[in-house]
C-alpha cells in the first residue's frame, strides 16, 4: 500500500497519514518516519516539529533525512512515513541550484522510482499546490511548479491519495 496524503497548511494531513500508517500496520509493528525538515532557530519552526515528535508514538524509528529515496531503496519493506515532500524538495533545490537554473529532475526521478518499487506501507505527506494565488516570486513559482510536477508523478505510483481538508480525508484516488 502507497498512500499520497496532500493538503494544505495545518490542513491535519500528518495527523491523517500517521494514523494511516498506523492503521496499515498495528500499533505493535515499527514505523519508520522519515523527517525531511530543516532544523532552525525559528520558536515557531521548533515548536511545530515538536508538535509532530510528541505526536508519534514511541516505538517509531526517526529517520531526519533529505535523501528519501535512498532511505526507501535501502530498506523497502520496513513500514514507512514520509513528512514531508516539501521539506525534501526545498533542499534537493538547494543541493541542485535549482532556484538558479539546475534541475531537480534527477531526484524527483530516484524519488518516484524508489516509492514504485518500496513493497511495505508507505505513506508519504505533501503540500497541494495551486489552492491558492500564483507565487508573486520567482523561487516560489519555481517551487509551486516542481512541486506540483513531483506530485502528479508520485499520484501516479501511489495506490490511494487523499486530500486532507480540515482534518478531513477526500480519496481521490483509490486502487483496489
Amino acid at each position: 500500500m502507497r498512500v499520497l496524503a496532500l493538503g494544505g497548511i495545518r490542513s491535519g494531513k500528518s495527523a491523517w497519514a500517521e494514523a494511516a500508517i498506523t492503521d496499515a500496520t498495528g500499533s505493535a509493528d515499527p514505523v519508520r518516519y522519515l523527517a525531511t525538515g530543516a532544523v532552525s532557530s525559528d520558536p515557531d519552526w521548533s515548536a511545530r516539529v515538536s508538535a509532530h515528535r510528541d505526536r508519534r508514538p514511541e516505538g517509531w524509528i526517526t529517520v531526519e533525512t533529505r535523501d528519501v529515496a535512498a532511505q526507501l531503496t535501502s530498506d523497502p519493506v520496513t513500514a514507512t512515513l514520509v513528512d514531508d515532500v516539501g521539506g525534501w524538495l526545498v533542499a534537493a533545490m538547494d543541493r541542485t541550484a535549482a532556484w538558479t537554473g539546475g534541475s531537480v529532475a534527477d531526484d524527483a526521478t530516484a524519488l518516484v522510482e524508489a516509492v514504485g518499487d518500496f513493497e511495505g506501507p508507505l505513506v508519504l505527506v505533501s503540500p497541494e499546490v495551486g489552492l491558492s494565488v500564483v507565487p508573486a516570486t520567482e523561487s516560489g513559482r519555481l517551487f509551486a511548479d516542481a512541486l506540483g510536477e513531483v506530485n502528479q508523478r508520485l499520484a501516479a505510483v501511489c495506490d490511494r491519495v487523499a486530500l486532507v481538508v480540515a482534518g478531513v480525508p477526500l480519496m481521490i484516488k483509490k486502487t483496489s
